[in-house]
């Protein structure tokens, strides 16, 4: 049983924490869950560049390839010896099942040859605590998170306590970014080239805003991408050719003013202190500087991690266990991967007794 962890307090602490839920195999080395010691990265992006996309056999395999030696590294550079980490931590879901067992059984084979605690980490904790390791966070917080497969408003009553209130009821905005990637020509992984496109262009193609229900918190972009592949039809059908530029401008403006407005909305309904930007999508240019540009409107406190703890990175999830470290939360040796893992579930079922 690992359930609950033997920690003391006074010292600092030292997590090892291990990522592969994607195509991006990471490990860091984070202390006392602010700062990062090492944080290396293996991305298989050209890997999956020839696909269209991330296969996840593939993904799996590459993971195996490096994740000892990444190991080895993460440790070398922190200049941590083994014995004096304090926890292993883990990507325990959500993300492609293959990929995420590659990493657990990695944490798990490490923990149980060094005698150490187990911790199972939430994906996104780990996206919204990488806020963590630039600033202090406030509570009542408000999370908006942004990803290739999540797009949701997460309220933060306290640490480690997280509530779901909107989601995208279709595909996440960094899958909508790929698909009208696709469409516009641009290569595997399209968003950063909208983003470029977008900040380039001198006309814009009109979409439509996505608002749903009066209130909702919930977000759809499959009409808004429809609306993208309507738009370029419907030009061919007329003998016309639209500036690629000029739609995704156009897209991204729909895309970004439906994020922006929807997040200000909820910090103000739920007395929010902070609002938190998070995922990969969190790169994109253009949502960070309507964001910024939103909050200082209204007074907002806005906190964004520098790109490279925005996209999938082992240093946030470190960040995150930390919070199940200092409660002596620990994770069971016969934890499976879980590509469901409740966010809502994960939250920390105790106050904090180690500080």
């Amino acid at each position: 049983m690992n359930d609950l962890i033997n920690n003391q307090g006074g010292t600092p602490s030292y997590i090892l924490a291990v990522e592969t839920s994607c195509d991006e195999t990471s490990v860091a080395v984070v202390k006392d869950g602010r700062e990062v010691i090492s944080n290396l990265i293996s991305s298989q992006i050209e890997t999956h560049k020839a696909f269209g996309g991330v296969v996840p056999e593939v993904a799996s395999r590459k993971h195996v390839e490096v994740i000892t030696l990444m190991l080895e590294q993460a440790i070398e550079q922190s200049g941590i010896r083994p014995r004096d980490l304090s926890a292993i931590a883990v990507t325990q879901g959500p993300g492609l099942v293959g990929a995420l067992l590659v990493g657990i059984v990695a944490a798990k084979t490490l923990a149980m040859a060094l005698g150490k605690p187990l911790i199972g980490t939430h994906h996104i904790a780990g996206h919204i605590y990488a806020n963590r390791l630039v600033r202090e966070l406030q509570y009542p917080a408000m999370a908006l998170v942004v990803s290739g497969g999540h797009t949701e408003l997460v309220h933060l009553e306290s640490e480690g306590k997280f509530k779901l209130i909107g989601r995208t009821r279709d595909d996440a905005v960094g899958e909508a970014y790929d698909k009208v990637a696709r469409a516009l020509g641009c290569p595997y992984p399209g968003g950063p080239h909208v983003d470029r496109m977008a900040s380039e262009a001198e006309d814009v193609v009109p979409l439509p805003r996505v608002w749903l229900e009066a209130g909702s918190y919930d977000f759809s972009l499959s009409g808004l991408k429809s609306a993208v592949l309507n738009a370029l039809n419907q030009a061919k059908m007329r003998g016309e050719t639209l500036e690629p530029s000029a739609v995704a401008r156009g897209f991204q403006e729909a895309v970004v003013e439906v994020l922006v407005e929807k997040a200000v909305r909820a910090v103000r309904e739920y007395g929010s202190r902070q609002l938190l930007l998070c995922g990969g999508v969190a790169a994109n240019r253009g949502l960070r500087t309507a964001l910024q540009e939103r909050c200082a409107k209204e007074g907002l406190e806005l906190v964004i991690p520098p790109m490279e703890y925005c996209t999938d990175n082992a240093a946030m999830i470190g960040a995150a266990a930390h919070l199940k470290w200092i409660r002596g939360e620990g994770t069971n040796f016969d934890a499976k991967a879980d590509p469901g893992l409740s966010l809502e579930g994960w939250s920390v079922q105790t106050e904090a007794f180690l500080k």
